[in-house]
């Protein structure tokens, strides 16, 4: 038996005059607006400044009042226990829960609680119930994804050279993967590995926590959180936890890896909003050459530049989301979302440092952290120059 994932489809919008959310949204945005001030920037507070997560006794009352209002596993269907948000209504509060220090990586300091990998959604009913159903309901807390390998993190249909080879009831895995986000320690993950050639040689595995022969490594990178190396040396996995048929695991990733893009640039987009709402105050306060900062020409249209790209960005990332509810192709727009939002966030966010001067890389403020962390962004799920090539492969096919 396998699971379909039915997303409702968005109202459309209000007669107003110009476009707006539905009703509904606004309503969403607000409600997780309110969260944030009153239940996450007190806890955030008392963090250190590059903190990774909550520790349990803050974060579990933190989940049970996010499940009071709703606000839990927005990304999985209602009948299975989740909010069952429309791609539109992910992006929105995506970008509103990302506006914390830890948003980049930690929207909500984990809230709004945990998601399945979406390939679990193809799974078998067994498969659901023993690995998607815990993350549902807040037992299992931690999973990933592996994809990329040092051969290609951005090409992984051709690059990926994990290798899964049948022995009996199980499959024996030997390689390496790269770049894993939250891998030590979780409860269970995804990965892909090659039990074939090109693209329809690649099959989905569920790895369980504990199982021999995987072993991690952090990564030191800028950003404040470290992701992980995950080796494969002889890793034996039943065969039952091959998720859907062999050598269809690409497949089977495709269609979430494109509206994975979209959700991916609304984070960045709502840190640089934050950032740039703080850089005007700053700018109005700040007394330099007899007047205030905000007087200065040249100042102005830095923080003008950086509202108008912000809109263009909200609205390329919220077309592409109504697009993807319409149940359209939009492996397009969502490069397009993925690519402008990103890059825009980090201009934003330089500008910023800029505006604030030294103050701007102390860690007193959350700018250098959030430079730091929205500059990872630029190459997660696909490069910048990646999205291009399928922006103009559309354009030129």
């Amino acid at each position: 038996m396998t699971r379909d994932d039915p997303r409702p489809q968005p109202a459309p919008p209000e007669e107003t005059g110009a476009w707006e959310l539905p009703a509904e949204l606004r309503m969403l945005r607000e409600t997780v607006r309110r969260f944030m001030a009153s239940e996450v920037a007190p806890l955030e507070a008392t963090l250190p400044h590059d903190a990774t997560g909550l520790p349990d006794e803050l974060l579990l009352p933190l989940q049970e009042k996010a499940r009071k209002l709703g606000l839990w596993s927005l990304q999985t269907p209602a009948e299975y226990g989740g909010a069952g948000l429309s791609v539109l209504g992910q992006a929105v509060v995506a970008e509103e829960a990302a506006k914390c220090r830890m948003g980049a990586f930690f929207p909500a300091l984990g809230a709004f609680g945990g998601n399945p990998p979406n390939v679990l959604f193809r799974a078998s009913e067994e498969q659901f119930e023993k690995y998607a159903r815990p993350v549902i309901e807040g037992t299992a807390s931690r999973t990933y994804t592996a994809i990329s390998e040092a051969s290609g993190g951005s090409d992984p249909a051709r690059a990926i050279q994990l290798r899964a080879v049948r022995d009996g009831d199980d499959y024996l895995l030997n390689g390496t993967k790269l770049w894993t986000s939250h891998a030590e320690g979780a409860d269970w993950g995804v990965v892909y590995a090659r039990t074939g050639e090109g693209r329809n040689g690649i099959s989905c595995f569920v790895v369980e926590k504990g199982t021999p022969g995987v072993s991690f490594r952090p990564i030191d990178v800028m950003a404040s959180f470290s992701p992980f190396e995950v080796h494969f040396e002889d890793a034996r996995i039943p065969a039952a936890n091959l998720v859907g048929e062999e050598g269809k695991g690409f497949a089977l990733a495709g269609e979430f890896l494109v509206r994975g893009r979209i959700l991916y640039s609304a984070a960045p987009i709502g840190i640089a909003q934050t950032a740039l709402a703080m850089t005007v105050e700053w700018a109005r306060d700040r007394q330099v050459f007899g007047g205030a900062l905000a007087d200065k020409q040249g100042i102005q249209w830095m923080l003008v530049d950086s509202e108008v790209e912000l809109r263009a960005a909200r609205l390329l990332m919220y077309q592409a989301a109504w697009n993807a509810d319409l149940g359209k192709d939009v492996k397009v727009d969502a490069s397009i979302s993925k690519m402008y939002g990103t890059e825009v966030a980090c201009r934003v966010l330089d500008r910023c440092i800029q505006v604030h001067g030294a103050l701007g890389m102390a860690t007193e403020l959350p700018l250098e952290r959030w430079f730091r962390d929205l500059r990872v962004k630029r190459l997660g799920e696909g490069a910048t120059e990646v999205q291009r090539v399928v922006v103009a492969r559309a354009m030129f096919t």
